[in-house]
């Protein structure tokens, strides 16, 4: 008999059309390592479109869900500030539709990842707040947009001890991952912090009042360090539990 792979729904980004592009017209976006990610890991990847309306729907299909991230920013307006900074982009129409599958997977205590800005969308939901832009409100943090590929390690973050991010990478002082994000989470809400870089940027949330629900603020689907690896594994083993 063939196992059954829990099924990942993993949200995608929103594109405008032009000229020169993919197509006139508005398309979705997603990085193939998401998909590979998922797939390696023992789960079955299903791309989710950006319709709020639905999510209760797709949910009754689902045993996990991946948040993903995206040049994009969440709208201060949701963690309480009036001021905007100039390099916030926003993506009103994907950030209330992931808003939506979170919602209902949290109710569900569904499984959820959240990467990059995936994470910081938890935090906001779960009450936290967000750095607008690293460099001006924290001027001697890192770059933490690296000037090197992406698949390769940026910095290192220091995992906090007794903490489920711990428990799944099996206690590692230290993990290298790289860096994409002109924003951070600022407070984490009800959530616990389990990751910090060395200039003590958060790097990973998670909330302890649900089975799985875990944010890193790097990317690993590129699989740089073994931890990532071993994050997607526990992902899809939590969905299959839970299935």
């Amino acid at each position: 008999m063939i196992e059954k792979r829990p099924v990942i729904g993993i949200t995608l980004d929103l594109e405008d059309g032009g000229e020169g592009r993919y197509s006139r017209f508005k398309w979705y976006a997603m990085r193939e390592n998401y998909m590979s990610a998922v797939s390696t890991a023992g789960g079955l990847p299903v791309a989710l479109p950006l319709f709020p309306q639905l999510c209760a729907d797709y949910m009754h299909l689902l045993d996990g869900l991946i948040i993903t991230g995206g040049a994009f920013d969440i709208d201060p307006s949701l963690y309480g500030e009036t001021h905007v900074h100039p390099t916030v982009s926003l993506r009103p129409r994907r950030t209330q539709a992931e808003a939506a599958y979170l919602a209902e997977a949290l109710q569900r205590d569904m499984p959820v990842l959240g990467i990059c800005g995936g994470m910081q969308l938890i935090a906001v939901a779960l009450g936290g707040s967000l750095i607008q832009h690293i460099p001006e409100e924290c001027p001697t943090a890192l770059p933490h947009e690296q000037p090197n590929p992406r698949d390769e390690a940026s910095h290192s973050v220091t995992v906090t001890p007794d903490t489920l991010l711990a428990r799944i990478t099996h206690n590692p002082a230290r993990i290298g991952v790289n860096s994409s994000h002109h924003q951070a989470v600022k407070t984490p809400g009800r959530c616990i912090i389990n990751a910090v870089a060395e200039d003590d940027i958060i790097e990973g949330i998670e909330d302890p009042t649900h089975s799985f629900c875990l944010g890193v603020q790097w990317h690993p689907e590129f699989g740089i360090d073994p931890a990532d690896k071993a994050l997607f594994k526990a992902f899809i083993q939590a969905a299959g539990d839970s299935a």
